[in-house]
């Protein structure tokens, strides 16, 4: 039996050859339907050139276990998510590495009701019977045919979030990076165009292009950044949008061609929501939260903290009930979406906060960066991780007038607090810290917790 490496938390992603390849897809299919006994499967695929066999490798495995596989094309994994429900499948498979390098690949998948598969959940069993191949025998009557439909519903239910009527005349710079979500974004243009939505839209590196010949799109890498800033500026848009490689991440940027960090995102999703639904639930990571709980507070809501990670974010909508989730890595869960993320809708929501408020979208976040500055994710490279957060912990915690380790930990001082936490996957310790109303703290923090980091 052959151990597959590809099988991470909560995601299969591999290097193409070694570690994922047409059988090994096959297989995964195959288990995947038999674990789930499943009899109808959604399945997707980005835009790289191996999405395509694999995403046929997968079918095979599916038909032979008796599925009747919709077939949504080149989608974003967020079209996956919602077809799932939208058609009352037994689970769903988008074909799709997102942003990393292009000698990789994955399949993202889920449940019925788009539920994540976790190593409890389903994906252990999944792993074993793909190693094993240890399978029952073919089912008769499986199928693969277009999911009929399936766009027209996305677009429908991403677009319920907003009034279209209600929007202001703006100008919107969109940078698809060459990935999936041209297509996706333009039938969503047209349905707002139909609906009088006064947007104008201008796009940049929008055609699907598996090559990427402008770069893995990876908008979170500041040197990913500057190219959309400048197109903002050019364009003299009030907003920008950069997406990810299968959009279920967006980034924004300001009139000023200003990248806006995905904390201050969260904070106008959450004034958003609570607009609409005065009262509600937010959930939110751990790694940077005054800005979001002081907002959500203002409005009468409630703010629930979770553990950093899709699979917790979309148990903690489910649990409370919450309108809406955000972490600061972009990623935005929707309780009337399947309580899954988009990258669709943040920006529609964006867009109606800014025609509600009648303000420029500088205006929306700067208040709130310079009321609740931050540092951004910084990342070290250690030997062991988790020693060297005990260390810093051990040094620090007693001067700290509270601590939360839900997720790695945080230490608060008052007017300053840090969240460290070391990576699942690389030898990374990555710091976040925060300050109320003074920059300088922010600086005096990262300072103070780089040097107890480097001192080890």
């Amino acid at each position: 039996m052959t151990s597959l490496t590809c099988f991470k938390a909560y995601d299969i992603r591999g290097r193409l050859g070694p570690e994922l390849d047409d059988g090994i897809a096959r297989r995964i299919g195959r288990a995947f339907a038999e674990v789930l006994d499943a009899r109808r499967v959604v399945l997707g695929r980005d835009i790289r050139p191996t999405s395509g066999p694999l995403m046929d490798a997968v079918a095979e495995g599916l038909v032979e276990a008796g599925v009747e596989v919709l077939d949504l094309g080149l989608c974003g994994t967020e079209e996956m998510y919602w077809a799932t429900t939208h058609f009352g499948a037994d689970g769903g498979i988008e074909v799709t590495a997102s942003h990393n390098p292009i000698e990789y690949n994955g399949l993202k998948m889920v449940r019925a009701g788009s539920a994540p598969i976790g190593a409890d959940t389903g994906l252990s069993a999944i792993k074993v019977l793909a190693e094993s191949a240890a399978f029952a025998p073919p089912r008769p009557g499986g199928t693969r045919h277009e999911a009929a439909g399936a766009r027209e519903a996305y677009v429908a239910r991403v677009l319920s979030f907003i009034d279209p009527a209600a929007l202001r005349p703006l100008t919107i710079l969109v940078n698809a990076g060459n990935g999936a979500a041209g297509p996706t974004f333009d039938a969503l243009a047209e349905a707002l165009e139909a609906r009088g939505a006064p947007l104008r839209f201008v796009r940049m590196h929008h055609e699907p292009d598996g090559s990427f010949p402008h770069g893995i799109p990876n908008p979170l890498l500041p040197e990913n950044q500057p190219v959309t800033a400048r197109a903002v500026l050019d364009a003299g848009a009030d907003m920008g949008i950069a997406w990810d490689g299968d959009f279920d991440r967006c980034f924004l940027f300001d009139e000023r061609g200003r990248f806006i960090p995905g904390e201050y995102v969260v904070g106008l999703l959450a004034e958003a929501f609570l607009a609409q639904e005065p009262g509600a639930t937010v959930v939110h990571d751990p790694r940077v939260v005054w800005n979001t709980q002081d907002i959500v507070a203002r409005a009468g809501g409630r703010a629930v903290q979770a553990r950093t990670g899709h699979a917790f974010l979309k148990q903690a909508l489910r649990d409370t009930g919450a309108v809406y989730g955000g972490e600061m890595s972009a990623h935005h869960y929707f309780r009337d979406f399947a309580s899954c993320d988009s990258g669709m809708i943040p920006w529609l929501l964006v867009a109606a906060l800014m025609s509600r408020r009648d303000a420029p979208l500088s205006d929306l976040w700067e208040s709130r960066r310079q009321a609740f500055p931050s540092s951004g994710e910084i990342n070290f490279r250690v030997e062991d991780a988790r020693a060297t957060v005990a260390r810093i912990v051990a040094e620090l915690a007693p001067l700290a007038e509270s601590r939360d380790d839900t997720d790695g930990t945080s230490l608060s001082f008052g007017a300053w607090r840090f969240n460290l936490r070391s990576s699942n996957t690389e030898p990374l310790l990555r710091l976040n810290v925060e300050a109320k109303g003074d920059e300088r703290l922010v600086e005096e923090g990262v300072r103070r917790v780089t040097d107890l980091i480097r001192a080890g």
